[in-house]
């Protein structure tokens, strides 16, 4: 039978998100309901409640989440009830061009549940929606929930001994900065590394390259606490860009050239060029913070041609869930990597909304919903 449950949705275009009653349809095929035991409060789930990603209000939010498989629809194999599983928000189709070429990581068709969860009652105020409403879920996934409903190919099955409040970090941000070092930046043993943006994703790019074998990992922002933070995890050299121009110190770092890989965590035109010009010559530019729609920038194309090197965009840290969520929760068992230390304050389904404004403050590396 169809559940009712409590989730936080955005229901309109930079209102307050609430806490509502939803309803969450039995699986179908290919579908598994997943209860959910933690949730990571993404920048993401921040740009959905602006309309930064899209209009398609009310929003179910969250997506940085692990929890217990409940049920499964027809068909389904890979996971079964009472799996403790990560969501995933690139559920590869095995069939597509990507895919067939041996590169899943960049699917073009991925898996989202066919049937939509709806809001259970009649919401109030400025885009107050009726009982039945669809919601959109953040990412397919929706997990600021007691429940959701997801594409089965959504949950990966990993050791139940990791606090969920780690592991859900895996989801998203934490995934994508390792991923940006690890997958798309191919950083290897002695090389210099630069990360342009050190909040949650950035400072899981500073841990990638740690993990890598990085000799020099460079941590640049304009706020002196985040610095900290990330030599915490593992930068070797931190530059406050306010205070410093950022290309120059990471010369400066690097013996003149630039650095071999750098990372930009951001997602802003300036901080892009930066990343560009900061670079060695022959060297590679990851692109993993997220820019808006809006967003362009200007380089002089002698200057691409003459540089030579890679530049790149990272999706989703270029990861393949089945293959690296396991992994990197076995380093974190090992003691190799500490994703808890990602974890700034644990909240309940209320706070999403103090969460937003302590992120946009800078005061947090990452608040966790924990039902």
């Amino acid at each position: 039978m169809p559940q009712q449950v409590l989730g936080v949705v955005a229901p309109g275009r930079n209102e307050p998100v609430r806490v509502e009653t939803i309803t969450v349809p039995d699986p179908g095929p290919g579908e598994a309901v997943v209860r959910v035991q933690a949730c990571g409060v993404c920048h993401t789930d921040l740009h959905y409640k602006q309309g930064g990603i899209g209009g398609d209000f009310p929003y179910l939010l969250g997506h940085e989440a692990a929890g217990i498989v409940e049920t499964v629809g027809e068909g389904v194999t890979d996971v079964a009830p009472g799996d403790f599983v990560i969501l995933n928000w690139r559920a590869v189709c095995g069939q597509c061009r990507a895919c067939l070429r041996g590169r899943p990581w960049y699917c073009f068709d991925t898996h989202n549940a066919r049937q939509r969860m709806t809001l259970a009652r009649d919401t109030s105020g400025p885009a107050g929606h009726p009982a039945g409403t669809e919601l959109t879920p953040a990412l397919g996934i929706g997990a600021f929930a007691e429940k959701t409903l997801v594409h089965a190919g959504q949950c990966t099955k990993v050791d139940p001994e990791i606090a969920p409040a780690a592991a859900g970090l895996l989801g998203c941000g934490v995934m994508a900065g390792i991923g940006a070092a690890l997958n798309t930046g191919n950083v290897g043993r002695g090389d210099t590394v630069a990360v342009i943006g050190c909040g949650g994703v950035g400072d899981a790019a500073v841990v990638g390259s740690r993990l890598a074998g990085a000799a020099k990992i460079i941590a640049v922002d304009i706020d002196d606490r985040k610095l900290d933070t990330a030599r915490a995890m593992g930068a070797t050299h931190a530059v406050n860009s306010r205070d410093t121009d950022p290309v120059e110190a990471v010369r400066e770092l690097t013996g003149g050239f630039g650095a071999d890989v750098v990372i930009e965590a951001v997602g802003r035109p300036e901080t892009y060029a930066q990343a560009f010009y900061a670079r060695d010559l022959a060297g590679t530019v990851v692109l993993v913070g997220v820019p808006t729609p809006d967003m362009t920038i200007e380089l002089p194309l002698l200057d691409v041609f003459g540089r030579g090197g890679a530049l790149k965009s990272s999706w989703y840290g270029d990861c393949l869930p089945s293959r690296d969520f396991p992994m990197l929760v076995d380093l974190h068992r090992q003691g190799r990597i500490d994703l808890g230390a990602f974890v700034t304050e644990t909240i309940g389904l209320g706070d999403v909304e103090k969460a937003f404004a302590r992120m946009h403050e800078g005061d947090v590396l990452r608040s966790v919903v924990v039902l």
